[in-house]
């Protein structure tokens, strides 16, 4: 369903990977302690799209982020793949991600890329020493907040990995201290010969620009708790509290192709899904039904009055009949 919301001739599509720990309230089925929330919760898997939400999968926290991850992309890159054959995928997900399992699967697929975290160890860290180096000489010439400094390098780890891989590294100094970050990945450092911009692979922009852009995928996974209350996780056994996760996945999509499709251009047209349903569907409005008709009628104080019949408009000429 997700899949259709996609816009057809889109030439590249950013799959966002993440986990989120939704505390239990009881002795549920599949609970387990989870160290990282330090509290008993689910770990379910989402994968996103822009705004649009693709995956919500219901995990128990006794694995990693990364589990499950393959399957659901099999599934998820068909559908798209039916939808817009030649459209090339970038995978993108924190250092939960930055799996074997995850790069290797993607390697193999016919324009299938990854931007993954890399967890820092020392090996990586000896690695960006020179960049480090660069980073601290610049900031105490320049007497900057912070200061950046990028590296790549190739990097393989002694058994985990299956083949060396493009490592991006991030030597920040900042007042607080260093602050070294990583990143593997499979795009060409040189870009794609259809592209103009052949530089967006470069190692800062695609840690700036591409990397870090995921953070907007949290936008997306607040309005799933906040507004859709998906974290309700109350219900005893597995398989309803996965109804649940889905009912909220399916409800925030309905809002989101409101907004998309009947708000483009208006002051709700990045709305969050608690605002669009405060100020468009939660109006009192006077309902009367006869034989023919279902007549209502809105108040006359209601301050969204044109942007509501816009928006109805819109959607009724989607739904008109062609021809």
């Amino acid at each position: 369903m997700g899949v259709r919301c996609l816009p057809k001739h889109a030439k590249e599509i950013v799959l966002d990977l993440d986990s989120m720990g939704h505390l239990v309230h009881g002795l549920q089925e599949g609970r387990h302690f989870s160290g990282y929330y330090g509290d008993y919760c689910y770990l379910p898997l989402y994968i996103v799209v822009g705004d649009v939400v693709l995956w919500a999968q219901l995990r128990t926290s006794d694995h990693g982020g990364d589990e499950g991850v393959v399957p659901a992309l099999e599934k998820i890159v068909a559908a798209i793949r039916q939808r817009m054959p030649r459209v090339r995928i970038i995978v993108r997900g924190d250092s939960g991600f930055g799996r074997d399992e995850i790069m290797t699967w993607c390697e193999g697929q016919r324009g299938v890329f990854y931007c993954l975290g890399l967890s820092k160890n020392a090996a990586l860290i000896a690695r960006l020493g020179p960049a480090l180096g660069e980073a601290r000489a610049r900031r105490c010439l320049c007497g900057a907040p912070s200061v950046r400094v990028f590296t790549e390098f190739e990097y393989r780890t002694r058994e985990s990995w299956s083949r060396p891989r493009r490592v991006i590294g991030k030597a920040e100094v900042m007042a607080e201290g260093e602050n070294p970050r990583f990143i593997v990945t499979n795009l060409p450092a040189a870009g794609f010969k259809v592209e103009k911009d052949r530089e967006r692979f470069e190692p800062a922009r695609l840690y700036e620009e591409g990397y870090c852009a995921r953070g907007e995928m949290e936008n997306v996974l607040k309005q799933q708790v906040l507004d859709l209350q998906a974290d309700a996780m109350s219900t005893h056994y597995l398989a309803s509290n996965q109804l649940r996760l889905w009912l909220a996945a399916f409800g925030y999509l309905l809002l989101e192709r409101l907004r998309t499709l009947g708000c483009h251009g208006t002051e709700l047209a990045r709305a969050t899904a608690g605002t669009i349903r405060l100020k468009l569907l939660k109006v009192a409005a006077r309902v009367t039904v006869s034989v023919r008709r279902v007549h209502v009628q809105l108040s006359s104080a209601y301050v969204l009055t044109d942007l509501f019949r816009l928006c109805h408009s819109r959607l009724m000429a989607l739904a008109a009949p062609s021809g």
